[in-house]
């Protein structure tokens, strides 16, 4: 471990990474990066959220500047870290996370922060960098960042899982949901034979069967927009839910508890459904949700008198849309040609802080344009089986830093 840790990349990951820095318990990790930024003097501050921002300033100013972007916070807890290294795999002892996720892309920007510091011949437009914190629980941090202060319109988000992944747009979150009321309920027995009770619980597997399952749209990039079935409620449940309350039930019992114990009895009055629904297109976002409304609307007049549907939609998280600027694109495929490194240019189906910048203006009223870039391969990220390979994540470090240079030419 010793001889690998004589790499200024590896020390300093190692480092970082043996200071625990669970979400909004930041401080530890953010002093010893301020203390590495200030001994390099360093322009850096800390902002009213905690987020760290430094700025190395332009060596020409014809020339634009770039953001670098990384979180501080980690999956786990504040307990101990212990590194162990196994062939190129650096890992810990099993009782806990790593945090390569995403201290092996603060890291990278550190060290290419302190290299720029010192070589004044480089002529460059200057590199910003933030250090985000509660990435991976609420993401206050990077919603509360100050966009309108940054200077840069590209934006490397370091915290892809594979080196080599250029992902260049990604999906947001949207839940939609179905709610099923039926205009009379009834008894089991006695009114079953009236035509006019309909029962909810049935109407709403109807309903169900209509909306669209999986894939809804997918381009060379991967897939655009889908939409996936969480939930269908229905039915006699309040009985056993009031059982549950108060019990030492564990949750993965509930389901099979509430299908035993369930009323059987009684024609249902509500029921239904929720979706999540994922998309880097706002476009077909829109048609798949317009999809939707005009199965619930069929729904609605089929049962008029009878039942009522209503649709509701609601976005978590906006989509990060592909920019029609490929400068980034461009630059990473040069930057990987001039290393003899191949890259995965990409969509993911799932939501970063790319997402929030994509949708932000920086200093100057200009959108940001954001990548997800990987800097490591890094597995099992979020359990205590969490590895990096070193080996890639000095390659990793090679790729920004080429990158950075192929955006200054």
């Amino acid at each position: 471990m010793e001889k690998i840790r004589e790499n200024k990349l590896i020390d300093l990951f190692c480092e970082l990474a043996t200071v625990p820095s669970p979400p909004l318990k930041e401080e530890k990790v953010r002093e010893k990066i301020l203390e590495i930024f200030k001994e390099n003097n360093i322009d850096v501050r800390t902002d009213e959220i905690g987020n760290v921002i430094a700025k190395i300033p332009a060596t020409d100013f014809s020339k634009k500047p770039l953001l670098l972007s990384a979180h501080m916070d980690v999956v786990g807890d504040d307990s101990p870290i212990n590194l162990q290294l196994n062939g190129n795999i650096i890992e810990t002892d099993k009782t806990r996370t790593l945090g390569a996720d995403d201290k092996a892309g603060v890291a990278v920007a550190i060290l290419l922060a302190i290299e720029l510091s010192k070589n004044t011949e480089l002529k460059h437009g200057g590199l910003e960098i933030v250090f985000t914190r509660d990435e991976e629980q609420t993401m206050t941090g990077i919603h509360n960042l100050k966009m309108n202060e940054l200077e840069s319109e590209h934006v490397l988000v370091m915290d892809a899982d594979g080196l080599g992944q250029v992902q260049i747009s990604g999906a947001d979150y949207t839940r939609l949901a179905v709610y099923i009321e039926a205009i009379k309920g009834g008894h089991s027995g006695i009114d079953i034979d009236d035509t006019t009770r309909l029962n909810a619980a049935k109407l709403v597997a109807e309903l169900v069967n209509e909306i669209p399952q999986g894939v809804y749209h997918k381009d060379e990039f991967g897939v655009v927009t889908s939409i996936n079935l969480g939930v269908i409620i229905g039915g006699g449940i309040h009985t056993a839910i009031d059982n549950i309350k108060g019990s030492d039930m564990k949750s993965n019992q509930y389901q099979d508890y509430i299908l035993e114990k369930a009323v059987t009895n009684v024609i249902n009055t509500k029921a239904g459904a929720a979706y999540s629904i994922r998309s880097s297109s706002r476009k077909y976002e829109q048609d798949l949700i317009n999809e939707v409304k005009v199965i619930v609307d069929n729904f609605n007049k089929k049962y008029e008198g009878l039942a009522v549907a209503k649709m509701e939609t609601e976005e978590h998280l906006p989509p990060f849309e592909k920019s029609d600027d490929e400068t980034m694109i461009n630059v990473a495929k040069e930057a990987g040609k001039n290393l003899n490194l191949d890259l995965d240019i990409s969509s993911f189906h799932a939501g970063a802080e790319t997402h929030i910048y994509a949708n932000e203006k920086n200093k100057y009223g200009v959108t940001f344009k954001p990548v997800l870039i990987g800097v490591a391969n890094i597995y099992n990220m979020h359990s205590s089986n969490e590895q990096i390979d070193y080996v890639s994540h000095l390659k990793g470090y090679e790729l920004v830093k080429e990158m950075f240079k192929v955006f200054n030419k």
